[in-house]
């Protein structure tokens, strides 16, 4: 403070000084229920502060606002500090507000506001200020990254106050990071760090560092980094057709995938060169054959690489016969024959995708037909072995000779004939009628 602004301060004072000395002579009521009433604020580096002092019950008494210095900055209406960012807006016997642009952490501290009374009374008033982050920077990435290296990202920023927080985001996704804080006078210098193992999947991943703090209303300060990751070609072959048949049209395709771009294939067959290249055309990374047959039986491979290594696929490609097929029949058979195995293997497919509910009706009316035939054979069968046993049992008997009809009585053989002769007649008597 230079010799003007001491005089200046010095002259306020005792003018202030005989104000109360005439209010106090002139006046006949007590000055005990005055008091000044001020509010803690907090204002953001490089904003502007507010500071009123307010006295509800005043008789002309002057008021007074001072610095954490105590160096006075208004006496009334009076500017006692000569800096342009302190302005007065409002002064009256009951209230003084001054304004502070363009704060600054230096004008942090307690302010206090004076009421030039018998004693003086004096409201104190902290001023907070809020210290900004500065913009986030990252450290540590290497570009390009090699599929399987070990980084560490570091995130930075100064100047907070209090200290700041940092976040990590990997694409949309929060991740979790190492903190690091350090003071630094009256801000503080935050770090965060991040360990990756990098993989492919790690190409083109946009790693995201904010910062939150109470000072930034509005969008946070942040900083982003993409990983551009190498590494070695996967290659894999897609085909057109599930079963090749002759005569078809297939297309092999080889889809490689590597950084760089493993670009351009190689196709061979059996571990050689491709035999015929009027069918089988080759444009980029595709291999088409136009007309299939039993000479394209084999092993294709597709190989693709780049700086960090080399990968290949195999198809085994077997071309199958196309399905012939019987003339229809003049004479409808009495019931459907089923199909055999070969017929199966081709009508798989749409069978069992596209079933036809008339042909389940039809099998169901053939069974049903084949069970009639066998209940009416079983049946005449049964009835004929009936009939056969009673005939078999009605004729069952003792059946005799002619020697044996005659030999109860003869001596010997010949005179055993004689009497069954004999005995012929008497047999016609005894004749047996079977109804």
């Amino acid at each position: 403070m230079n010799l003007k602004s001491h005089l200046i301060f010095t002259l306020y004072t005792i003018y202030g000084i005989l104000l109360k000395v005439m209010a106090s002579k002139g006046k006949a009521r007590g000055i005990s229920g005055q008091y000044p009433l001020v509010q803690n604020m907090t204002v953001t580096e490089g904003g502007t502060a507010n500071m009123t002092c307010r006295v509800e019950y005043n008789d002309n008494t002057s008021l007074q606002w001072s610095n954490p210095a105590q160096q006075t900055l208004f006496f009334g209406d009076k500017k006692a500090l000569r800096d342009n960012r302190i302005e007065l807006v409002h002064a009256s016997w009951s209230e003084l507000t001054i304004s502070i642009s363009d704060v600054t952490l230096t004008d942090e501290g307690m302010y206090t506001c004076s009421l030039f009374t018998m004693p003086v009374r004096t409201a104190k008033a902290y001023m907070t200020v809020l210290g900004v982050p500065e913009k986030p920077e990252i450290d540590g990435l290497t570009k390009p990254a090699l599929e399987g290296d070990h980084i560490t990202l570091t995130c930075m920023t100064q100047g907070s106050k209090p200290a700041a927080d940092l976040r990590w985001f990997r694409n949309e996704k929060e991740v979790k990071g190492a903190k690091e804080v350090n003071a630094s006078g009256k801000t503080f210098t935050v770090r965060s760090s991040l360990q990756l193992h990098v993989d492919r999947n790690d190409d083109g991943v946009a790693y995201t560092c904010k910062v939150d703090h109470v000072a930034l209303t509005q969008t946070p300060q942040q900083a982003t980094e993409v990983l551009e990751v190498h590494y070695a070609p996967r290659v894999q072959i897609i085909h057109s057709l599930a079963v090749p048949q002759e005569g078809q049209y297939l297309k092999l395709e080889c889809v490689s995938k590597g950084n760089p771009s493993p670009d351009p294939v190689m196709w061979t067959k059996d571990g050689g060169e491709l035999p015929d290249l009027d069918r089988m055309i080759v444009e980029g990374r595709e291999l088409t054959f136009t007309s299939l047959n039993k000479t394209d039986n084999g092993t294709y491979r597709c190989e693709a690489g780049n700086h960090l290594g080399t990968s290949s696929a195999e198809y085994v490609l077997y071309v199958y016969d196309v399905p012939t097929t019987l003339p229809p029949s003049t004479t409808p058979p009495l019931h459907s024959i089923p199909p055999g195995p070969t017929a199966l293997l081709g009508t798989h497919v749409s069978v069992a995708g596209n079933g036809d509910p008339n042909a389940l009706g039809q099998h169901g009316t053939d069974h049903a037909l084949i069970g009639g035939v066998v209940a009416v054979v079983v049946f005449v069968t049964l009835c004929l072995i009936i009939v056969l046993g009673r005939y078999l049992a009605r004729h069952k008997g003792t059946y005799l000779t002619n020697e044996a009809k005659g030999a109860d009585d003869a001596p010997d053989a010949d005179t055993a004939i004689i009497n069954a002769e004999g005995n012929h007649a008497h047999a016609e008597e005894k004749k047996e009628y079977f109804i």
